[in-house]
C-alpha cells in the first residue's frame, strides 16, 4: 500500500511538525487505463517512464483524474515504497507557500520560534506532487527551478544548503503556454517540468468509461455506506451517458455517491434530469410570465444571465474558482455564493 503524507494546510499553519501517513485509496490500473483508447495510451506512457526520475507534467481539466495518474507513476516506480507528498498549490496562500515547501529556521521571520522542515524535506527519497502548480507565485518559481536543476535549496532564514532526492510530478488545469505568453509562468521552469507531458482528456471525450466507472463507484459506495448494490434502470444509465459532466470523473463519483443514498429510480431520474437540463442547455431559461410581477420576471432574467456568464467563465478557466473570480472582478466568497444561488454547484461537487 502506498504511503501518502496527508499534511493538512490548517495543521501546518498552526505550527505542528506532526506528519501522518494514511493509505491512499486508488482506482487500480485496469479501471484507470483499461476502458478507453486515450487512457490506455496514457497507461503505456506511465509504464515507460515510471522507473525513471524525470519530471512529469500532467495537464487537464479539474476532476479528470490527474492525481490518480500521478499515483500510478509513483506506484510503478522504484520509489513506490517511499512517500508520496501532495501539495495543493491552489489552497496555500502565496505568502505562505515558500515556508510550506521549503521550511524555515528559527528566527527566519517574525513568529518563527522554532525550526520547521518543508514538504520537500518530507518528500526526500520519494515523490512530491505539486498539484495546480500554475498557482505558484512568480517570486517562488525560481526556487522551484533550482531544486529541479540541482536538488538543493535553503530554508527561509537558513544558512545551510539542504539537498534532497525527490522526484517532482506537477499538474495544472490551466493553459500554461498561454501563461508563458502572458509572463505569468516562468519559461525556464515550464521547460524543466515539461520533460514528460501527459494530457488527461475530459470525461466527455472518453464516454466509454462512464458506465464502467459508474459500476465501480456503485460498488465502492454501497460498501462504504453498507447499502445493497443498486441496479440502475436503462433510463438512468442513458441519462448518465448523455450528461455533459463538466466536473469530469470527480463529478461522476459524487453523483454516484448520491445515487447510492437515494431509494428509487424515480428519485434518481429527478436527481439527474434537472442537472442535465441546467448544464447542457446553453440558451436562456424559459420563464413562466403568467402570474409573475415585472420585478419577479426581472429578477429571474438577471439570475439566468448571471448563471450563463458565470458558467462560461468557469468553463473557460476549467472551474478554477480563484481565476474565475478575478476575471469576473468579484471576491472568491461572492463567486461561491453565486455558484450556489444559480444552481451551478451541482455540476462540480
Amino acid at each position: 500500500m502506498v504511503r501518502t503524507i496527508n499534511m493538512a494546510h490548517k495543521s501546518s499553519l498552526q505550527g505542528t511538525n506532526v506528519v501522518t501517513f494514511q493509505p491512499k485509496e486508488e482506482i487500480d490500473d485496469r479501471m484507470l487505463f483499461g476502458n478507453s483508447e486515450r487512457m490506455r495510451a496514457i497507461g503505456e506512457i506511465v509504464a515507460r517512464i515510471a522507473d525513471t526520475d524525470v519530471p512529469v507534467l500532467i495537464t487537464g481539466e479539474s476532476g479528470t483524474g490527474k492525481e490518480l495518474v500521478a499515483h500510478a507513476v509513483h506506484r510503478h516506480s522504484a520509489r513506490s515504497n517511499n512517500v508520496f507528498v501532495k501539495v495543493n498549490c491552489a489552497a496555500i496562500p502565496g505568502e505562505l507557500m515558500e515556508s510550506e515547501l521549503f521550511g524555515y529556521e528559527k528566527g527566519g521571520f517574525t513568529g518563527a520560534d522554532r525550526d520547521k522542515p518543508g514538504r520537500f524535506e518530507f518528500a526526500d527519497k520519494g515523490v512530491i506532487f505539486l498539484d495546480e502548480i500554475a498557482e505558484t507565485p512568480l517570486s517562488l518559481q525560481s526556487k522551484l527551478l533550482r531544486i529541479l536543476q540541482d536538488g538543493e535549496f535553503f530554508r527561509i532564514g537558513g544558512k545551510k544548503e539542504i539537498r534532497v532526492d525527490t522526484r517532482i510530478i506537477a499538474s495544472s488545469n490551466r493553459n500554461l503556454e498561454q501563461m508563458l505568453r502572458e509572463r505569468k509562468f516562468r519559461e525556464d521552469l515550464f521547460y524543466r517540468l515539461n520533460v514528460i507531458r501527459i494530457d488527461v482528456p475530459p470525461l466527455r471525450e472518453r464516454r466509454e468509461e462512464i458506465l464502467p466507472l459508474t459500476d465501480y463507484f456503485l460498488g465502492k459506495y454501497s460498501s462504504t455506506y453498507a447499502r445493497p448494490v443498486k441496479i440502475l434502470s436503462k433510463k438512468t444509465r442513458e441519462l448518465l451517458l448523455r450528461y455533459a459532466w463538466p466536473g469530469n470523473v470527480r463529478e461522476l463519483e459524487n453523483t454516484i455517491r448520491k445515487i447510492v443514498l437515494v431509494d428509487d429510480d424515480e428519485s434518481l431520474e429527478k436527481l439527474l434530469t434537472p442537472r442535465e437540463d441546467k448544464i447542457a442547455t446553453t440558451g436562456p431559461v424559459e420563464i413562466d410570465y403568467e402570474g409573475c410581477s415585472l420585478k419577479t420576471i426581472a429578477k429571474k432574467a438577471a439570475l439566468d444571465a448571471e448563471r450563463r456568464v458565470i458558467k462560461d467563465v468557469l468553463d473557460k478557466t476549467r472551474w478554477n474558482r480563484s481565476q474565475a473570480a478575478k476575471i469576473l472582478r468579484i471576491s472568491y466568497k461572492t463567486l461561491l455564493y453565486k455558484i450556489k444561488a444559480t444552481g451551478l454547484e451541482d455540476s462540480f461537487e
